[in-house]
Order: structure tokens, then sequence, then C-alpha cells
């Protein structure tokens, strides 16, 4: 606590509290703490000021007076400036963590008249009431929080930074916790606050400017119906974006707020500001928020999610349902499962959990069932599994559809399989473009052939020449086999956006270079001549219904392409913001 210079203890009437500087005029304290201001002197005491300072109150959270209350926020306006470092935030998330971060807290209990220090830590990041985060105490010993720690700042222990304020204490000395306002939250409450919290997508001056934009329109203008904060912010993130918090947003700001802090799209506060501007008369507000911010994030080169072929054909784009399978790294049979729903650039987590391999299906299936609701009618769905190496020979298009239907999952919609690795690879994610932005030009994709007999070619002379000529990549049998799982790997580092082979049958494996009755070359054989001529954009459509002709075969031999594969990867159709689950502070 080497910048214990910038908290104060506070006193109003018989009550003492404590609080801290945040600019060289201003205090922030719990409301309570000063609630008898208006009859009471405030005075303001820091340790390197000799006399206490008086002080008044200039903004209020709106605290009613009783202990559920929110809004328990008060800002003091020092007579004067003072020559002290002003406290510094933390990011908010900073206050979390595994294993829990240490927080401290400055109070002025009975008998301390020169404050002592609590150690506590967050039970959790979850908001109780939509205000408050819960303190347990570090040890089973030393000081508890106690009244006189009201107001005080809750700082890590490690870098002096502060995450919130302690807004009640126990009057018990056996109970040992507490709670903390959260600085996000107070930030709802005062304005300025928010400049001072680090948000990682915008800088001081942008938020400042908004700040000020937003409070130029005045309380009356946030009622009108059709710029309320929640249409605003609803507009703002669209139909995919995270829904609502659990509370009424108390003015524009708190809704512009929220943005800022809670939601990753840096598009949405863009967005959010330029619906505000329709709503103003006056002309350089007007033009300031249209402007807004002074970076601009929202005007970035982005991947079109309609590739050009589509759009001039008119051809609807896709709307994914992505199912992301990712070791949690909790163990070796332990798997993170993620299902998203998309609309265009927007995305919403329909479900994420931590789960065992075996219940892995069943969650997500049901997920996968559960994200319909979040399409459009008329929809173009597209399932896409992006899986770890070694599950992308999984029968995911075989999958029982549900617990009452018995049909593939693969016969219900167009299904593909990604490569969890290629897809967080910044640079594969790269070419992959690259080779869209060309195959969108050209007429004939190249198919590249690996059969049987060449499985034993050097991996880094195909993946160098894969990257110069071939658009899809045909194996004739799947990623079981050493030799072939080495090529596989190899077209997966070339970007190829296409890849195609048998799932069972011919294993690979070869006898003194003849295939004559190899399964897997004909297997092949048959898609070349299945997919000629056929747009690789659309081929996840054509797939499906060559999956349904295969499905509802009934010949006395399997279908060649009864257990076809497909890898088929466009990040125009899947960029990838942060999605939703749901609201980030509920």
């Amino acid at each position: 606590m080497n910048s214990a210079s910038w908290q104060a203890r506070i006193t109003c009437g018989r009550e003492t509290g404590a609080g801290f500087l945040v600019t060289e005029r201003h205090v922030l304290t719990c409301a309570h703490v000063v609630a008898r201001s208006g009859t009471a002197q405030v005075s303001v005491s820091f340790a390197r000021e000799e006399a206490a300072l008086p002080a008044k109150v200039v903004a209020h959270g709106g605290w009613d007076g009783h202990d559920t209350d929110p809004g328990d926020v008060a800002v003091l306006e020092l007579d004067r400036s003072v020559p002290l470092e002003p406290a510094e935030f933390a990011a908010p998330s900073d206050a979390y963590g595994d294993p829990p971060r240490r927080l401290v807290a400055y109070g002025f209990p009975k008998r301390y008249e020169e404050g002592t220090l609590a150690e506590y830590r967050a039970t959790a990041d979850q908001l109780i009431a939509d205000e408050w985060v819960q303190l347990e105490a570090w040890a089973a010993h030393g000081q508890p929080l106690a009244p006189g720690f009201s107001g005080a700042a809750v700082t890590l222990a490690d870098t002096g930074r502060v995450v919130g304020m302690v807004s009640a204490a126990a009057r018990d000395a056996g109970i040992r916790n507490g709670r903390m306002l959260p600085a996000h939250v107070m930030a709802r409450y005062w304005p300025r606050l928010g400049e001072l919290i680090p948000t990682p997508e915008y800088g001081r001056v942008d938020k400042e400017r908004l700040r000020e934009l937003v409070l130029a329109r005045g309380p009356e203008f946030g009622g009108r119906p059709e710029c309320s904060p929640e249409r605003l912010y609803s507009d703002a993130v669209g139909p995919f974006g995270p829904p609502l918090p659990g509370r009424r947003f108390r003015s524009l700001w708190d809704a512009a707020w929220y943005l800022l802090s809670e939601v990753p799209d840096t598009g949405a506060v863009a967005r959010f500001a330029a619906r505000l501007a329709d709503f103003t008369e006056d002309a350089p507000t007007r033009g300031a928020l249209r402007a807004w911010p002074s970076r601009a994030y929202d005007r970035r080169p982005r991947p079109s999610v309609n590739p050009p072929d589509r759009a001039a054909a008119g051809t609807q784009p896709w709307s994914p349902i992505l199912v992301e399978i990712a070791p949690s790294g909790s163990g070796e049979h332990q798997f993170l499962v993620e299902v998203s729903a998309y609309n265009g650039r927007h995305r919403r987590v329909v479900g994420s959990r931590a789960l065992p391999a075996d219940r892995v299906r069943g969650y997500a299936l049901e997920r996968i069932d559960e994200a319909y609701h979040e399409l459009e009618p008329g929809a173009r769905e597209l399932i896409a599994f992006v899986l770890p190496r070694r599950w992308l020979n999984t029968d995911v298009a075989h999958w029982q559809r549900s617990a009452d239907d018995d049909s593939p999952l693969g016969s219900f919609a167009p299904l593909v399989v990604m490569d969890l690795e290629r897809r967080r690879s910044g640079g594969l994610q790269h070419k992959l473009l690259q080779k869209w932005q060309r195959l969108d030009g050209q007429s004939a994709p190249r198919l590249h052939r690996i059969d049987c007999g060449a499985l034993g070619q050097d991996p880094v002379r195909l993946t160098i020449g894969l990257r110069r000529g071939a658009d899809m990549v045909g194996f004739a049998s799947p990623p079981r086999a050493e030799g072939t799982r080495r090529l596989f790997r190899a077209s997966l580092n070339a970007a190829v956006p296409v890849m195609l082979w048998p799932r069972s049958g011919c294993r690979g494996e070869t006898r003194g270079g003849a295939h004559e009755d190899c399964t897997g070359a004909e297997f092949l054989d048959r898609l070349a001549a299945h997919l000629a001529d056929l747009p690789p954009s659309e081929l996840p459509s054509h797939i499906h219904e060559l999956r349904e002709t295969a499905y509802a075969d009934d010949g006395p031999e399997p279908h060649w392409a009864n257990d076809l594969a497909l890898l088929w990867e466009d990040p125009r159709c899947l960029p990838d913001p942060v999605g939703y689950l749901h609201s980030p502070v509920g």
C-alpha cells in the first residue's frame, strides 16, 4: 500500500467512514457515510495533509437509505485541490482469478484513528442484485470488515490498483464477510469515473468525448420512447448481440457505459453514438456523434460475409451454427463445448460447458437444436463443428439428431468440420481468406488427389505445393494410418479451404504399389466426377444433398458417399467475435 496517500478518512456528523481520491479535488465514498451532509459538515482527512478539508456532495447514486438499496455512492468535492496522486484503477476483471486475488481495504473502525488494513478476496465475479460482489476474509484471523470501512477502496494487494469500494461491513464481529461495489458499477452513477477505469478497446479521450456528447442530451432526451436507452442499446448490438442486462438502464450514459465496459464489439458503441445522432437537433453535436470514436474502430476492413460470387448470383449467405469442442485443460478427457448461432457478423453463444468426453455428444445436440431459435425463419443454416485435430474423423454427420429422431445429423442440414488449431491461427486464417478471394474469381476449382500410393511423399513439399496450386484436396483413405495423418496435417498447414475423405474403407495400405482394387481410388474417381464444375462456396449444400442420397440408398452395398467427411472453412462466413452466453455482469 505504498500509494496510501490517496486513502481518506471521512467524517459527517457522528458517522466515520473511508474514501479515496480519484481526481485532485474529488473523493469517492459511500452515500450512507455522508447521509447527513444536508445538516452536518463533511470533512476529509489525508495522511499527508495536516488538517481536515471541508467537502460537499456533488454527485449521488440515488441510495434511498436501506441496506439493500442500489446506488450507495457519493462523490465529494474538496474545497481546494490537494497535491496528492489520485488512486489508479485496475481493469474490472483483475479482481478475480484462480487462485483468488488477495484484496486489501484501508478503513477506520473504532480505536483505529490512523486506520487499519483488512485482507479479503472476492467470492466470485457474479454480481448480487446486479450491484455488489461478495467479499470473504482472506484468512480466519486478522482485521474483519467493520463499521468504519464503508467507502474504503478495495485494492489489489500486489499492485495497489483499485477494483471497487467497500459498501457493507458486518456488524457482528463473528461474521467475516462484506460487500464490494465494483468500480465498473460505480461508473454507472458517476460518468466521469468511466474515463479512469481501463477499457482496452477505448482510450480516455474517446470515453471523455462520448460522455460529454451523451450527457449533453439531458435526462429528458432519454425519456423519448424511440430513443430510450434500451432501444438504443438493442439497435447497437443487433439481434444476436448480448441481451439487455437484468435491470433497466438508469440513463443514456448507463447504456453507453455498459457498451464501453461489457460489450467486446467495438462497433456497437459507434453504432450507439450514430443512432443517438439521429435524434439530435444540434448540428455540431450530431456531427460529433456520427464521427465518434476518434479512431475508426468500425471502419476497419472486415471480411465480407457474402462472397462476391454469391452476391452476384443472389445466393443467400450462410447462417452458421458453430459447435466448438476444445480441450478444457482440466484433464485428458475433459472438453469445453460451446455452441453459437451467427447472424451476419453477430454471434450469440447458446450454451457453453466443460464436460467429460462421454457427455459431449448429448450436450452438443441439445444446444444445436436450441440454436435454431436464434436463426431467422428464412436463414440458410450450416452446422459447423470445430474439432481438435485428433477428432476430425469423428462421425458427427452420423450422430442421431435427437432422442426422438434417429436420422443422421448430416441429413438434417449442411454439415462441415473444421480444425481447431487452424481456426485459432492468425496466419492460416489470413491465407484462407486469400484462397477464397482467388476461388471467387475462377470457374473451375482444382482438386488435388492423394491416393494410397502417394502416402510416402514428403509433407513439407506437399504443403508448399498445395499452397501454390490446389483449392481442394481429396484423400483416398481416412487420417488413421501415420502416413495419411502426416499428409493430412500438411494439407491443413497449406490452408486448403476444402478437404474430403472417406471416414472408413481403405486404410491407406498398399501392396507393391498396385491400387487396382483400392476402394479409396474408386472413392476419389467418383468424388472428382461429382465435384466437377461445382463452386466451392456452395459445397456444403451439394454435399448435404449427396449425403441425403447416400443415407436413403437401400442398395446391397453401402453408397460410395455414405461415410463422406467434409472439411470446409470460409472465414468470411464465420467471423470470430467474442460470443455471449448471458449478460456479462448478470
